[in-house]
């Protein structure tokens, strides 16, 4: 169906965070809020409008906006944090404003001062940035969608998919190959005339992410929502460890919502097994050790992307070749971790709590479905293929936004 327009005004009386650590005390406080309703979006599909406007409006999304711009510029380490506590309350949510910080890292390594100081103001208000990024029906990686100049102006004309957030933005970072065949990142107006969103997303995780369709007809656009996008690519930018990096505290927030679900469940209501000779599903020898290995994966991924993070920050500070692609190997590292640690708490969520932990009325396999869903977001086995090459044969990773 034709998604509902998003709100003409942003959140009222969007907050400004001042440092990292009001930012995660915030984090904190919404992610205790979105808990509570978490599971009754995602077995009904409640698309999350009042939650989104809180999440907005607390000042989180704006974190990273550089101090010259009046942001606070939080850390890597802080925003990896920040959507991790809020992915372990609702994958969902803490998903959505993945591309709005990616279109912010665009717009700080590659956009003019004018367009930087006017997108930054806009996410400082609390407006959101979705996306339009990714196309399907075809088995490359080119980009129909094209920008291209006519009598008026310019205009922009496509079909985008997987397009995360979209439905609830202001504003739509759209990827599209202007005259010249160069990767342009188009902002578009959420109202603009020729828009169409359509919230056909239906995977079978990640349900109320909005991740539908967008469609472009001949939508005019101002040469001021032009920026840079390819170009940011042929130096080295962090553009591409930041963007995954947010995936993997993603994967990692999931994983310890599963995992902080499993062990209440352990303690109120799972059985032992008869052969241990225990009392109760707590004390179970096997569970135990089970439950070990998890809490170890979780603490392992949790540090690999905490460093992944300050090597993210390092490059950011100082973007050269080499500081570049150390962040870039390590978020992949974070990434691989993130990804098992994720999945084995998800998984293990059944084994140790038994058939009851699968009726509906607990959805508590919204965990599985989201963390499975997410980290199909670009193939894990590349990473490993990226860390090998460049341990082994002193080759960079290369410069896009999916490593």
């Amino acid at each position: 169906m034709t998604a509902p327009p998003s709100p003409a005004k942003p959140p009222p009386e969007a907050h400004v965070i001042r440092s990292d650590q009001e930012a995660l005390d915030i984090a904190h406080r919404l992610a205790a809020d979105f808990a509570t309703r978490a599971l009754q979006r995602d077995r009904d599909r409640i698309l999350p409008w009042q939650e989104l406007d809180r999440f907005s409006a607390s000042g989180l999304w704006g974190i990273t906006v550089p101090r010259a711009y009046g942001g606070a510029a939080v850390s890597m380490v802080t925003l990896a944090q920040v959507t991790a506590i809020i992915a372990a309350a609702d994958g969902s949510l803490s998903q959505i404003p993945q591309n709005h910080f990616y279109a912010l890292e665009v717009l700080r390594s590659g956009a003019r001062d004018g367009q930087q100081r006017f997108f930054f103001q806009k996410a400082l208000q609390g407006l959101r940035f979705g996306n339009a990024l990714a196309e399907i029906s075809h088995r490359d990686f080119k980009r129909r969608t094209r920008l291209v100049r006519a009598p008026d102006g310019m205009v922009l004309h496509g079909q985008k998919f997987y397009c995360t957030g979209a439905i609830y933005a202001h504003w739509i970072p759209t990827l599209a190959v202007d005259d010249a065949e160069v990767q342009q990142l188009v902002f578009v107006p959420r109202r603009a005339p020729g828009v169409t969103i359509t919230d056909d997303w239906d995977g079978f995780g990640q349900r109320v992410t909005g991740s539908g369709s967008v469609a472009f007809d001949q939508v005019t656009v101002q040469p001021e929502w032009v920026v840079p996008f390819q170009t940011s690519f042929e130096r080295a930018t962090p553009i591409g460890p930041v963007a995954q990096l947010i995936h993997a505290a993603i994967d990692l927030g999931i994983g310890k919502g599963a995992f902080a679900a499993t062990l209440p469940f352990i303690r109120d209501r799972a059985r032992p097994w008869l052969d241990a000779k225990v009392e109760t599903a707590a004390q179970d020898p096997l569970t135990l050790a089970g439950l070990g290995e998890v809490s170890v994966r979780l603490t392992a991924a949790e540090a690999l992307l905490e460093r992944a993070g300050s090597a993210v920050d390092a490059a950011i500070a100082d973007p050269t070749e080499s500081t570049v692609a150390a962040a870039s190997v390590a978020v992949a590292e974070a990434r691989v971790l993130t990804t098992k640690a994720g999945l084995l708490a998800a998984s293990k969520l059944f084994e140790f709590t038994g058939t009851s932990a699968t009726l509906a009325a607990d959805n508590l396999d919204r965990h599985w479905r989201n963390v499975r869903t997410h980290t199909l977001h670009d193939p894990v086995r590349w990473k490993y293929h990226a860390v090998g090459n460049h341990t082994l044969n002193g080759i960079n990773p290369p410069r896009h936004g999916a490593i």
